[in-house]
């Protein structure tokens, strides 16, 4: 529905009307023309220029006004002419998403040149308390420095870096390519596509997932660009694209691919396998695994997914999506920026953060250098951050997190329903953690009821208990419980699709021990 305005009214060259006060004009009620003289307050009554703006500013996050709603949603109310707010300036919502960008990049530009000088001040620390063991506490003076390499955000990607394993370019798109990991003295295994998150972290937050997965599949990965580097007019990136993106990729790799996603983009990759189901397109997935994905926000909301749903659509278009300034290749764009992701992702999670630099404090005290290592490494890793496109964030806030598009089964892509229920000879394992913050229990279990047309011994749930989000995919829980669950979901698919004697109706994958649907 497009946005509706009424003609605005004749106004002077002052942008006013005759006879028509400024604040007259942007308090009154869009759609409506208010006719006669404004009245003047009384005396001692007229409030001061600064508290008149900020009650309008006030009125119009209320109210939802004054803000642009994004791309093909439509507002709620008929939206103000922003040339009736000349003299509250409409511009002034359009320049702040940009300068708020601008702020971050200072910000990002000024800690990178503070990080290598705390490092090299606590290192120069570390060795004159070493060569002096009764003379100045000088080694715990390094504890601040080391707290202050870690803060700030980067855009520089990280490398993969996994030995004796070269990097393919299968296929590649305005916003990712499809990477494959070849490995030429291994035979190959079964084709496994591996979906990233695009949630502010590059591809490589999955090294650990990928490491493990790699010695018995032949494995590929979606490596999303940063939107910031995607020139504007190569167009938007929504959830509608992301589900298209996935399709062209898995026919890319063909018959007899597994799939496997991690966090946000489940709703995506349940979306495009049934599509592909409804086709009976010979490419789509052989088994779909789902790994902590909100398929159902609704189910055990968490804060986040609770102030989606309160918060103004058009005020969230403004305040959380910023554009994308000179000199980058994405000028123009409107992006999540990853730093203010990354920030709202570790307020989220306070608690673990603090005690994860508490742990540091203490690995620093009792000079435990490959405990500092290992946490460095890991920081480095959470430090850098990738754009996100503005149209992808809008509509996990709006389809997935305030309507639940999918879940309800109302969810459309491109004109078409889609239909999880369409799903019915592929093997579907939903995995979950007891202690998951970011997506609870119960969210990704949806979709093991929205798969109706699947029989009981092709569903499969494994809630993993004590697991936090990150340990369903990496470390030392995700090796040992998680990963030969998978494993053996797609040896079993395999064996079915080849005609194996193992019947799928007869019970659960071999190892696995988690309750069926």
């Amino acid at each position: 529905m497009p946005c509706i305005r009424t003609s605005p009214p004749q106004q002077t060259s002052a942008g006013l009307r005759s006879g028509q006060s400024l604040s007259r004009l942007a308090l009154q009620r869009p759609g409506r023309v208010m006719r006669g003289k404004p009245r003047k307050p009384a005396q001692g009554s007229a409030r001061p220029s600064w508290r008149r703006h900020a009650l309008q500013r006030r009125n119009r996050v209320r109210s939802g006004w004054g803000f642009p709603p994004w791309e093909g949603q439509a507002p709620h109310r008929p939206c103000p002419d922003p040339a009736a707010l000349s003299g509250v300036p409409a511009a002034r919502y359009r320049e702040a998403p940009a300068l708020l960008y601008e702020i971050f990049e200072a910000q990002e530009a000024w800690l990178a040149r503070l990080r290598p000088f705390a490092r090299s001040t606590a290192g120069l620390l570390r060795g004159w308390h070493a060569g002096e063991a009764a003379g100045l506490p000088l080694h715990p003076a390094a504890v601040p420095l080391h707290l202050l390499e870690e803060a700030g955000t980067t855009h520089r990607k990280p490398a993969f870096g996994l030995p004796r394993v070269r990097e393919e370019v299968v296929a590649e798109a305005p916003f990712g390519r499809l990477l494959r990991f070849a490995r030429p003295a291994a035979p190959p295994g079964p084709r496994l596509l591996v979906v990233a998150p695009l949630s502010g972290h590059f591809a490589t937050r999955l090294r650990g997932t990928v490491a493990a997965l790699l010695p018995d599949h032949d494995l590929h990965v979606t490596d999303w660009t940063d939107a910031r580097e995607v020139p504007a007019a190569r167009g938007g990136f929504g959830l509608d694209e992301q589900v298209a993106q996935l399709i062209a990729w898995l026919e890319a790799m063909g018959p007899g691919t597994h799939l496997l996603t991690v966090s946000q983009p489940a709703i995506a990759a349940l979306a495009a396998a049934a599509l592909m189901a409804e086709d009976l397109n010979p490419a789509r997935p052989r088994s779909l695994t789902l790994i902590a994905g909100p398929i159902d926000p609704h189910v055990n909301p968490t804060r986040e997914a609770v102030l989606a749903r309160a918060l103004p659509p058009a005020w969230l278009a403004t305040a959380e999506v910023a554009t994308v300034p000179p000199p980058f290749a994405g000028a123009g764009r409107r992006v999540r920026p990853g730093a203010q992701q990354i920030t709202a992702s570790l307020l989220a999670d306070l608690p673990a953060q603090l005690a994860a630099r508490l742990a540091l404090v203490r690995h620093l005290a009792a000079g435990d250098a490959a405990a500092v290592e290992a946490h460095r490494h890991r920081q480095a890793e959470l430090r850098a951050v990738m754009d996100i496109p503005a149209e992808l964030y809008l509509d996990t806030l709006h389809r997935v997190f305030r309507t639940a598009e999918l879940a309800r089964g109302r969810m459309t892509w491109r004109g078409r329903t889609v239909r999880p229920a369409a799903i019915r000879d592929m093997p579907l394992l939903a995995v979950e953690g007891e202690a998951d913050a970011t997506c609870p229990p119960g969210q990704t279990a949806a979709a093991l009821d929205l798969c109706a047309g699947l029989p009981p011994g092709l569903r499969h749930h494994h809630r993993q208990p004590g697991a936090r989000h990150d340990d369903l995919f990496d470390g030392p829980v995700w090796e040992a419980e998680i990963r030969p669950r998978v494993g053996a979901l797609i040896r079993a698919a395999d064996r079915v699709a080849l005609g194996g004697r193992r019947r799928w109706g007869q019970g659960r994958p071999p190892g696995d021990r988690g309750t069926a649907a």
